[in-house]
């Protein structure tokens, strides 16, 4: 597919509450932790989510609970769309013992094995063969649960990403590879790294099929992964999507993005999946203006909680310093 796919889908009342609920929560969960970052609440990097929230809102509807997850370090909203509470992950941001990983990962590194989560990685390109090993255990296991393995349009650059294409394709593991092109390796475009501004094409050296996708509207995001997860379950192996999306802030919170203009950015405000699902739910009828007003009084609730929660728990003792560093067992999270 060499254009960016129209939805073609009708979808129900409870998917697009669904969708906007999840939207709306990773929106308000990242405007907070830039607040709470100006305070000097959190420390250290922190990468916002915000503008790409479709893309998991539309992934988690389209794969199982079963399925595996792995990601970059722009993954606040990925982890969320996963299952992780707003309460462990606000604490793991203020480096607390009550975060997702025991306030020792911080922003970059979130992890749940129960939630088959498994990172939020801060090495560029890392999580690109960790995901491909993930999806191999699953054939191994000869199961059809499948892993996502996502990263972002600088790290397409990684050998490790050939490596692993090669790989995936010889052996037939199913992973799903998504690129979550949001146009801007930390402050340099797509277009100043590469001849070829299409990266989905990387795939095709590889023979395996792959597409470019929407990825500022839910819709769009999940059919394509719908059907690619139809294929990888149906042991036809690999799967590639390049999800086009933007980021509205700067690479991190350090980062003023004067690389863009302000044209750009308006251009792809005027797209912003939480504000055009809103807009849809209210036109078909799915929702009221008071029923928004409702869910963004409750979302907003839970997101002052989750911060109260934070600032109310305790850091780390040093004496945990040490621990967790190991796994004795044979990889339980595996099991």
């Amino acid at each position: 597919m060499s254009q960016t796919a129209k939805s073609k889908t009708s979808f129900d009342k409870q998917t697009y509450l669904d969708w906007y609920e999840l939207m709306l929560r990773i929106r308000r969960f990242e405007e907070r932790a830039l607040s709470m970052y100006g305070q000097q609440k959190i420390r250290g990097f922190l990468h916002l989510y915000i503008g790409q929230e479709a893309v998991t809102a539309g992934m988690e509807s389209a794969i199982r609970r079963e399925d595996a997850i792995v990601t970059a370090y722009r993954q606040h909203g990925t982890a969320i769309g996963r299952g992780l509470t707003t309460k462990e992950c606000m604490a793991e941001l203020f480096g607390k013992e009550t975060g997702a990983v025991k306030g020792k990962g911080g922003s970059m590194h979130f992890f749940s094995a129960e939630k088959r989560y498994f990172g939020g990685n801060g090495i560029v390109g890392a999580q690109i063969p960790i995901g491909t090993g993930i999806a191999f255990a699953e054939k191994y296991r000869k199961t059809d649960n499948l892993c996502v393995t996502m990263f972002g349009d600088g790290a397409a650059r990684q050998g490790a990403l050939h490596e692993s294409f090669n790989m995936a394709m010889n052996w037939q593991i199913p992973v799903l590879y998504i690129c979550e092109n949001n146009g801007y390796a930390m402050g340099t475009s797509v277009g100043r790294t590469s001849f070829s501004t299409d990266i989905y094409k990387l795939g095709t050296a590889y023979d395996m099929p792959s597409e470019v996708v929407d990825g500022m509207q839910p819709e769009t995001v999940y059919e394509a992964i719908t059907k690619a997860a139809e294929h990888i379950r149906a042991g036809k192996g690999p799967y590639f999507l390049e999800i086009r999306t933007y980021r509205y802030k700067g690479h991190s919170v350090s980062d003023p993005a004067k690389y863009r203009t302000k044209e750009e950015v308006m251009e792809y405000k005027e797209k912003d999946p939480v504000k055009v699902t809103e807009q849809k739910l209210l036109d078909r009828g799915y929702a009221t203006e008071a029923d928004i007003k409702e869910i963004k009084s409750a979302i907003k609730a839970e997101i002052d909680e989750a911060v109260k929660f934070a600032e109310a728990s305790k850091f780390p003792d040093p004496s945990q310093l040490y621990t967790d560093n190991y796994v004795e067992d044979d990889y339980p999270f595996l099991t």
